[in-house]
């Protein structure tokens, strides 16, 4: 009798930990889930010499929304499913077409097309959490495209480390992102391009880049560093490609 106790507490003991070791798998998976996808992508992307382009119709925008309506989630999905797809091809050129004509944002070195919800207040977690799970965020008082000053977009914020994968990932790969690339803004039924100039760790009190003013047109992108913290923030700053050339 004892025998039979001493196997049936070690059954229990050993399904509970089997199902503590799961669970803690499962966690891992739905926490770094996104970062991995987006990160093993463009690994292969790269050793496939895949590249991105922007293919883009003119068209009459609707009205935008406004911050307190939330739009579809964005997803990360390679075009012709690239990643799962075609494994063994190589030097192909693959087209995005914004997910939003209204305000939106397409990068095509990462692969990130995602709408964009504009003026939020980036200083009101209550209110910015909930939309970064639905896109990015413009930061209130900054302009918009085509306008003289600074663009301030902000994604991939959370409270905890464990909160990443409830976060959309549209910015986690902006740490790849190098002077010259390009990013692109669809405002109101127009295309706005604009190259990097600038990548940096700042910290969160930093707000310099948040609040400057400038007589130029400029565009700032911000999401966290490392990804899943909040202990620093990684800035992208770019110009627009035209003002650019100009100055050549």
């Amino acid at each position: 009798m004892k025998l039979n106790k001493d196997v049936v507490k070690f059954i229990i003991i050993r399904t509970v930990g089997n199902f503590l070791v799961l669970t803690s798998l499962l966690g891992i998976v739905l926490t770094l889930g996104p970062a991995g996808y987006l990160e093993a992508a463009y690994r292969i992307n790269q050793i496939r010499n895949i590249r991105y382009e922007v293919f883009f119709r003119p068209a009459k925008a609707e009205p935008v929304e406004i911050a307190d309506q939330l739009i579809p989630t964005p997803t990360y999905v390679p075009p012709n499913n690239t990643f799962f797809g075609q494994i063994a091809g190589g030097d192909k050129i693959e087209i995005i077409e914004p997910v939003s004509t209204q305000f939106g944002i397409v990068i095509p070195k990462i692969g990130a097309n995602a709408p964009i919800i504009p003026n939020v207040d980036p200083s009101n977690p209550k209110l910015f959490l909930p939309i970064l799970k639905q896109g990015v965020a413009h930061a209130l008082g900054t302009v918009f495209p085509g306008v003289i000053g600074n663009i301030y977009l902000f994604a991939h914020s959370t409270d905890n480390f464990w909160n990443v994968g409830r976060y959309n990932a549209i910015f986690y790969l902006l740490k790849e992102m190098e002077n010259g690339d390009e990013i692109n803004l669809i405002y109101k039924g127009n295309r706005y391009i604009y190259r990097v100039t600038n990548k940096l760790i700042i910290s969160p009190t930093d707000v310099e880049y948040l609040t400057k003013q400038t007589n130029y047109e400029q565009l700032t992108l911000q999401t966290c560093w490392p990804p899943g913290t909040t202990f620093k923030r990684l800035i992208v700053i770019a110009r627009p490609e035209k003002d650019l050339n100009q100055s050549l």
